[in-house]
């Protein structure tokens, strides 16, 4: 990629450098992060590249990227960064910038130019997320911009919120910025902290990543309709129990006592949204115990039961989604699977024993065809070790 900016941008060499953002997974703790809840997360050793240099003299403030998964140029100035546009993969680059820039002022001076690579198919691995922190690290990079992991998740939650209307919460950027190989990361998403846990040996386990072919701007989906139900099901039981309700109630601020006292009462499908939170909390610390115990196969049975709930309770996921996840979950050596990601697109990701991901993939891959061969002429799967958090080469 080093060497395709150069060419692109006649850069000199000795200017580039590589953003690394892996792509992640949340085997335990799904739609949990927006309503505040404790998720857990791993980080890939597949990732979003992004080569980078310092835009020329001559263009100081101008951002110019490139992309080898979508067509044309991106390129706007820092004084006048242009507003989203539907369907544009410059989105985020825009996004980014308009962040860093709301953030630190004339300081943002620098513009650059950049080259964007993915190794996996866009869609449930929050490859949004992992681009958006990708421009982040870059940015501050050419500009030389302090700023903590810490800062980088609020940045990178900004970018979604505030400029691409995605409501969600901080899952994706903690997991991307903040994990460790062979360790999972624990995020409380009220306090904002989080903490690494050491499971299995290394070699335990494979990841696998099932790509369905099915792929859907998020916020075109149902996402932001679940997040508005969880919290018409938190101001509820709230209310019911007697509790002053501010703006932006989340399940979180309802105990577990009075779920169980006032979510009977509940309207069927704000009772089911409200089920999968707490019954989910309850499955990410009997996870945490069995990671730290090495457990894989109680920790996978957890995961199929999270996943299970997705559709049950949560109402996520498409068919073509439901069948990866019941052909993954039928299959010989798979220890746990689920969707990644919000579970309306994308993929689903499955945790197998050692030596038997190509097997599984390959069954996986017959019997979706037989039952969605539209999408499965895209359908693909990848094995993936755990790895670190995003970083500058």
């Amino acid at each position: 990629m080093k060497s395709e900016l150069v060419r692109a941008f006649h850069v000199a060499p000795a200017d580039v450098r590589v953003a690394v953002s892996p792509y992640r997974i949340c085997p335990l703790g799904a739609h949990v992060d927006h309503q505040l809840g404790v998720v857990t997360g791993l980080a890939l050793n597949q990732a979003v590249l992004l080569a980078f240099a310092p835009a020329p003299e001559a263009h100081r403030k101008e951002i110019a990227a490139l992309s080898k998964n979508y067509p044309g140029k991106v390129s706007f100035e820092l004084d006048s960064i242009p507003p989203f546009q539907p369907g544009d993969w410059g989105n985020y680059l825009r996004g980014a910038a308009l962040t860093l820039r709301d953030r630190f002022g004339k300081r943002l001076s620098r513009g650059m130019v950049a080259m964007v690579d993915g190794d996996l198919p866009i869609g449930g691995l929050s490859s949004s997320a992992a681009v958006g922190v990708a421009y982040l690290l870059a940015l501050e990079a050419v500009n030389s911009l302090s700023a903590s992991v810490a800062d980088n998740i609020h940045f990178d939650r900004a970018i979604e919120n505030d400029y691409i209307g995605l409501r969600n919460g901080i899952l994706d950027q903690s997991v991307i910025l903040a994990a460790e190989r062979d360790r999972l990361l624990s995020l409380d998403c009220q306090s904002e902290t989080w903490h690494t846990v050491r499971g299995p040996e290394a070699g335990s386990f494979q990841v696998l990543v099932v790509y369905s072919g099915f792929e859907q701007a998020l916020v075109s989906t149902g996402y932001n309709e679940r997040v508005a139900e969880c919290r018409e099901a938190a101001k509820q039981l709230l209310t019911a129990a007697g509790r002053r309700v501010a703006n932006g109630a989340v399940l979180r601020q309802v105990s577990e006592e009075t779920f169980a006292k006032h979510g009977p009462a509940l309207p069927a499908m704000l009772r089911k949204r409200a089920t999968h939170f707490f019954t989910e909390q309850a499955r990410v610390r009997d996870g945490a115990t069995a990671w730290a115990g090495a457990d894989v196969k109680q920790f996978g049975g957890l995961v199929v039961q999270s996943g299970k709930s997705s559709v049950d309770n949560y109402e996520c996921g498409s068919p073509p989604l439901i069948t990866l996840y019941e052909l993954l979950v039928g299959s010989p050596g798979v220890m746990g699977a689920r969707f990644s990601g919000a579970g309306f697109r994308g993929n689903c990701i499955a945790l197998v024993e050692p030596g038997r991901a190509e097997a599984v993939a390959v069954a996986v891959a017959e019997g979706y065809a037989r039952r969605h061969p539209a999408e499965a002429k895209n359908f693909s799967a990848c094995v993936c070790d755990t790895d670190d958090g995003a970083r500058l080469l």
